[in-house]
């Protein structure tokens, strides 16, 4: 009898295990949805920013055969996809120019899920922007914590509040 208990304590213990492993497992996966979602965004904006690039030197070409005046032959100058354009493109300023509560806010009501502060840094910093102070985790956490956009869910882990619950604080 003594036995059985023990091997029903014992797969007790194991069915527990699992449990939390398919729950790590689970978070993982939704993080990873959600990086792949961003890249596929990415990756989509590349290509079209390299159609309008190729479309542009075609054009050029073509321009620069039928565009004379009395002097000759002249190419007009190319213009550029915007530098805002690159810059959004390699990722670098999605963020820039706002403060770190607003950019914070942006990205969790676009996650739609609590992030913890340190993959909020991360985020923050790809996005373009320059986080001050010597802890950028800590000053992360303590904007959010100051705002009432957002509610703290666990240890250095934050939601964004919804537009009604805000104004009804």
């Amino acid at each position: 009898m003594e036995e059985l208990t023990d091997i029903l304590v014992g797969l007790e213990q194991r069915i527990s295990a699992y449990k939390n492993r398919l729950q790590e497992l689970e978070k993982k996966r939704r993080r990873l949805d959600d990086e792949i979602a961003t890249i596929k965004k990415y990756l989509e904006l590349a290509e079209t920013l390299y159609r309008v690039e190729a479309d542009k030197v075609k054009l050029a070409s073509l321009s620069s055969q039928f565009y004379s005046d009395e002097k000759g032959a002249r190419q007009r100058p190319n213009t550029d996809v915007t530098d805002q354009s690159r810059e959004i493109l390699m990722g670098r300023s999605k963020y820039s120019g706002k403060s770190v509560s607003e950019a914070a806010y942006e990205m969790l009501r676009e996650a739609n899920r609590p992030m913890h502060a340190k993959e909020l840094v991360q985020r923050l910093v790809e996005g373009g922007l320059q986080i001050k102070g010597k802890t950028p985790l800590t000053s992360v956490a303590t904007s959010l914590k100051r705002d009432k956009r957002f509610r703290k869910v666990g240890p250095n882990t934050f939601e964004a509040l919804e537009e009604a619950l805000i104004h009804a604080v």
